[in-house]
């Protein structure tokens, strides 16, 4: 297969960016897109050309690192998966690919399609967490009925990539901040820290300049792991209780 890619390149944050095209030829269609894009950077490095710089870890579709925008879709044409589960085969032969780095003022590009998504950490930090003083008892000796063990398991398997923000117009991070409370408001351990965990987190994603949910469901639609919108509507009600207790 061969491909015509126009990808955005960009020096650092501070630089005005563009979309360059480059060509691909006698690509596998069994070839996943990242190693496509590494056969490019093969190609560019013996021309003497800079490489395009591109996130990835895992390529196993578990850390979440390898965010692109591909033909206006975060993770390109597929559904549920990221960009490392993406093959060549999901496009025509000669197609032209658009790759795009995430878009939201709260990920800025660090260089072509590698954006900062610290923000996500910061969220995290504020109060995605845990805290227990003294002997923690074994959790596996506390019962939890099945249905909110499971719901948690849902929440859970966030992987934190960002699809939802760049996917979303306003550029809100609900997804991720309610499947992060979600995961925690379920459980019997993360009930004595709820309230200070809803309103802490909430305020931080607000600091960091992510928009507001519209429920237009898009995050939904495109995240990786199929995380449902429905834990927005309990980080909502973990939200207005912790208001009331106030």
């Amino acid at each position: 297969m061969k491909f015509t890619l126009k990808v955005w390149r960009q020096k650092d944050a501070k630089s005005q960016g563009r979309f360059v095209t480059y060509k691909v030829d006698g690509i596998s269609p069994d070839t996943s897109f990242l190693e496509m894009l590494d056969i490019l950077n093969n190609n560019l490095i013996k021309e003497g050309r800079e490489p395009i710089a591109f996130d990835h870890d895992c390529r196993e579709g578990i850390c979440g690192m390898c965010s692109l925008y591909i033909n206006g879709r975060a993770h390109g044409p597929d559904d549920d998966i990221t960009t490392c589960q993406l093959h060549c085969r999901m496009f025509k032969d000669g197609e032209t690919i658009t790759v795009e780095p995430w878009r939201s003022a709260a990920f800025p590009v660090v260089k072509d399609l590698v954006v900062d998504r610290h923000a996500f950490d910061k969220i995290l930090q504020a109060g995605g967490f845990i805290s227990c003083n003294g002997i923690v008892p074994d959790a596996n000796a506390i019962p939890i009925r099945k249905l909110d063990a499971d719901e948690s398991m849902d929440a859970s398997a966030c992987i934190g990539c960002g699809a939802c923000v760049a996917t979303c117009k306003n550029g809100s991070a609900m997804l991720f901040v309610a499947a992060r409370v979600s995961a925690l408001a379920k459980l019997p351990q993360g009930r004595a820290e709820a309230a200070r965990r809803a309103k802490a987190m909430v305020a931080k994603m607000d600091e960091l300049g992510f928009g507001a949910c519209s429920n237009t469901q898009a995050c939904e639609a495109e995240c990786p792991k199929g995380i449902s919108i429905s834990h927005i509507a309990r980080l909502n009600r973990e939200f207005l209780l912790a208001k009331i207790q106030d």
